[in-house]
């Protein structure tokens, strides 16, 4: 809301919109509600809510966490859409997740990531960002999470046995995001990937609390600093 040129009244009702809509909203959506004569002016309050919706100081997980790793299809005119099958990525996009769950295995919070590959770097570097040291990460048998040396790793091999099974919260979320995704968005785009992540986090985060969800999307709107149109455009082109 930095600098921005709308009224705040206009600003708190988008956040409201965006916050008791337990599916979402799209930036369409947001310009007929609001009544906006410009689908970019709509576009880019839909990104920097999107944009406020990471505390950068929010706290690591902890306790057991489960990790593993997927892949979505992306929508565009000239990319191919994701298929294929195993580990290649071509075509697809990429993306790892880690559920906390609690000592007597209830799902608590999320964080989800765009992955590059599945190396040990790309890997571990994501587990060290969102799980606390000394936590127990629950994986699967591939060998990039041996590199784990912080956390007290427990590898699961999946072997002939479904992954789902194995590690079912974790795939419980990706399958979630698919499907909102795909409802809400019809699909997401490649360039804006993360903030779709970053998105379905912070709803499944608070999806029992709407006051909560509306309270902190109005915090961190109102703490972040001011980004133009162009900025968004250029950060995910």
């Amino acid at each position: 809301m930095h600098r921005s040129k709308l009224p705040l009244t206009l600003w708190f009702m988008a956040i409201h919109l965006v916050t008791s809509h337990s599916n979402g909203i799209s930036a369409l959506q947001l310009q007929a509600q609001l009544g906006l004569g410009s689908y970019k002016t709509a576009w880019l309050m839909h990104q920097k809510l999107r944009r406020a919706m990471v505390d950068p100081n929010r706290s690591l997980l902890a306790d057991i966490v489960e990790v593993d790793e997927s892949e979505i299809p992306f929508r565009t005119k000239d990319d191919p859409v994701g298929g294929g099958q195993g580990r290649g990525h071509v075509g697809k996009l990429l993306i790892i997740g880690a559920i906390e769950l609690s000592d007597e295995g209830h799902p608590r919070r999320i964080r989800l990531e765009r992955l590059r590959d599945f190396t040990a770097v790309s890997i571990t570097g994501f587990v060290g960002k969102v799980v606390e040291p000394k936590a127990t990460v629950i994986s699967d048998g591939l060998a990039s999470y041996r590199s784990l040396k912080d956390h007290n790793h427990r590898a699961k091999v999946v072997g002939k046995m479904a992954a789902h099974v194995l590690l079912p919260w974790i795939h419980r979320v990706f399958a979630n995001f698919k499907r909102w995704a795909l409802g809400t968005y019809h699909g997401v785009r490649k360039a804006h990937l993360q903030r779709y992540l970053d998105e379905f986090v912070f709803r499944w985060n608070r999806h029992r609390y709407v006051r909560t969800a509306l309270d902190s999307l109005l915090g961190l709107s109102v703490g972040m600093g001011h980004a133009s149109y162009r900025n968004f455009v250029e950060r995910t082109a």
